[in-house]
């Protein structure tokens, strides 16, 4: 069952996706989290409630969708840093605690044992973003709805959207990431996908109201028990349903 809230604006989107996840920052939590630039206002909001309210993060652990194979750790555009640098480095939560996918070794190892950590710790809430071609994670159209932790070859139209990152540090985008399978994303007890912009209008009607198709991998959220979306209305335009 998929619950739809549409905003005026961004920051607006990142509000409410805040009051969504607050009522999951208690100790023995597990949070599954999301990079791009979708997030970031979430991420504002945490930080700020940490700082005038003192949440705790301690006990929380963490595991976020995906990373980009053969970046080290501290490549500007890695994930890891772009966790670290935009909510990690401001909630001290133990770095024990923090769970990002490794695309450096033997990745396929890597993928495994990152699924059996999840299986470990389910997570309790699943932050997701949208790809303009309808990708959660680096699940790109196409992939099995069956998928878990893998290895993934990252399309074209995906590899320009980020190129924008990459360009001025003179470096192309990677041609694979590491991501959280589709089944592994369903596993979740609780989905919560944020989006805004034009850019993101065709995805999120095709998620809403196209078929479930492995063409679009976000419309698999429509069989999942628990989902809210939250976007603007640049991000909705072209829902012709009332929600």
């Amino acid at each position: 069952m998929i619950k739809v809230l549409i905003v005026d604006d961004y920051e607006a989107v990142s509000k409410e996706a805040f009051k969504v996840i607050k009522e999951f920052l208690k100790p023995g939590k597990v949070l599954g989290l999301a990079t791009g630039s979708s997030p970031v206002g979430l991420y504002r909001e945490m930080i700020k409630d940490h700082e005038e309210n003192g949440t705790d993060y301690q006990d929380i652990l963490t595991f976020n969708l995906d990373e980009y194979v053969g970046l080290p750790l501290n490549h500007q555009e890695s994930y890891y840093t772009f966790m670290h640098e935009n909510l990690f480095n401001h909630i001290a939560i133990p770095e024990a605690n923090v769970h990002v996918p490794s695309g450096l070794g033997d990745v396929e190892a890597n993928c495994q044992k990152y699924e059996a950590m999840i299986d470990e710790h389910p997570i309790d809430i699943q932050l997701l973003g949208i790809g303009s071609n309808g990708h959660i994670g680096f699940n790109e159209p196409g992939t099995s709805f069956e998928s878990l932790t893998h290895v993934t070859d990252l399309t074209a139209s995906t590899r320009k959207d980020n190129a924008r990152f990459f360009d001025p540090l003179g470096e192309e985008v990677p041609t694979q990431a590491c991501t959280m399978g589709l089944a592994t994303i369903m596993k979740a007890k609780k989905v919560l996908l944020v989006a805004n912009g034009e850019n993101k209008a065709q995805a999120i009607k095709g998620l809403l109201e196209g078929e479930v198709d492995e063409s679009l991998p976000a419309s698999i959220l429509q069989r999942h028990p628990d989902v809210v979306v939250i976007i603007d209305k640049a991000a909705g335009k072209l829902l012709e349903k009332s929600y």
